[in-house]
């Protein structure tokens, strides 16, 4: 049985005020760092690290690193999880995962199935937060880089049907990256009644300017906006547009079709008065722009792009990806009652060490904690599918998807200590 080093417990914080490829199965060795027989797990919930690599600035890093060494990498306050193991699928030449290992007395295992049970004949951990995300993976035609989250949470579960027991499980950013492996983890992880999370860090980011959608508010058009890659940001721009639009009344009811235009058709959309003009400008205002001289309509490029969508409820998804002219993420809303227009951007801040994505941990960690998931995981298998399906639409020339498979139906209402924005971060402002 490994040993690990023991490392400070977090006080008590401010209360959020708003609201390589194979798995390498052959030997079960590990790399222990601390000598076995010499300390005892000591009291608290742990969680094994299940990862695809662990570089500075990866997500392994943003996220496992503020377990490791606190909010602010200082050793001081951190969440109230402790890292039990790791598995690691790939080491680059700048990897920093077997010296933080090594740091804080860590093993890193060759097999999920090690790291889960410690090699303990049991399940040993109280949870799993598997990050599939950044590593040397390649790419279909549609532009679609083929993390193996999947080939992790089929080495998870499987797992869990081994030794009869389950854990609360989270995924990093989108389920897949493709519709069929996102529908086979969603419909596993209902199967074994696993408490599953999964998704992006921007819904919980901060916002500015600091606004939210009201419950149950009725929503005349909504527009997104959104920059860099089309699979690493469509998904964080669809999650953030999501996570606003599915308060609306009566619930999210899921969406009947997708379709893509790219820079040459999609002010079409806009000119016929399917697009809110007055809503894509409110957005486009509310965020950082990466050229403010430049014409709107003249941005161009492989990347830019609307993804059109309808939901079953009779509203109009539209998220409008313009690297190369905006530098961020945001979202505006028209509602009815009352009648405005609601615009805000979602804050990625760097310093000190991606603060937004402690938000993201203190929802993994309530998860982990309770037992309970702290958003609907559903809301990432409907914004996965949505992306697949746009970049299938892609691919194949603008043509329009019919989406029965879309039909996902669920209420953040469901979900009353979700997560909301923050006012502060839970550590003092740089």
């Amino acid at each position: 049985m490994p040993s690990f080093q023991k490392i400070n417990r977090r006080q008590t914080l401010r209360q959020i005020i708003w609201g390589g490829l194979g798995l390498g199965i052959s030997s079960g060795r590990c790399e222990h760092f601390q000598s076995a027989s010499t300390k005892k797990l000591h009291p608290g919930k742990y969680v094994a690290g299940i990862l695809t690599w662990y570089t500075q600035g990866s997500h392994a890093d943003v996220i496992i690193g503020k377990i490791l060494e606190g909010w602010a990498y200082d050793g001081g306050p951190g969440p109230e999880l402790r890292l039990a193991s790791l598995y690691i699928d790939q080491f680059p030449d700048k990897d920093m995962g077997r010296r933080m290992a090594e740091k804080h007395g860590i093993p890193i295992y060759n097999t999920i199935e090690d790291a889960l049970t410690l090699e303990s004949g049991t399940i040993s951990v109280d949870g799993v937060l598997s990050i599939g995300e950044h590593g040397d993976y390649p790419w279909n035609d549609q532009q679609q880089k083929l993390y193996p989250r999947r080939r992790f949470f089929e080495a998870i579960t499987r797992t869990f049907q081994k030794y009869n027991k389950v854990v609360p499980v989270f995924n990093d950013k989108h389920l897949g990256p493709v519709w069929e492996d996102a529908h086979w983890m969603y419909e596993r992880a209902k199967q074994l009644n696993i408490p599953f999370m999964a998704g992006s860090s921007l819904p919980v980011s901060f916002r500015k300017p600091e606004v939210n959608l009201s419950m149950g508010s009725r929503v005349l058009s909504a527009v997104g906006v959104g920059y860099s890659g089309l699979d690493i940001y469509g998904i964080h721009t669809l999650e953030t547009y999501q996570s606003f639009v599915e308060r609306r009344h009566g619930g999210e009811k899921g969406v009947k079709s997708v379709q893509w235009f790219g820079p040459d058709t999609m002010w079409s959309q806009v000119d016929s008065g399917k697009v809110d003009r007055s809503v894509l400008d409110a957005a486009i205002a509310a965020t950082p722009a990466s050229h403010p001289k430049h014409l709107l309509r003249e941005t161009k490029g492989d990347g830019v792009g609307l993804f059109l969508f309808e939901y079953l409820d009779g509203l109009t998804g539209a998220v409008f990806m313009l690297p190369g002219y905006l530098a961020g993420c945001g979202i505006a809303i028209k509602t009815a009652q009352p009648r405005r227009i609601l615009a805000t951007s979602i804050e990625e801040r760097r310093e000190p060490h991606y603060p937004h994505f402690a938000y993201l941990l203190k929802a993994i960690e309530s998860m982990i904690l309770t037992g309970k998931p702290s958003y609907p995981v559903e809301r990432t298998l409907l914004t996965s599918g949505i992306l697949d399906r746009a970049l299938n639409s892609r691919f194949h020339g603008g043509k329009k998807y019919i989406t029965p498979e879309l039909n996902i139906s669920y209420s953040p209402v469901d979900y009353p200590h979700a997560p909301e924005p923050p006012l502060y971060p839970p550590f003092n402002r740089p």
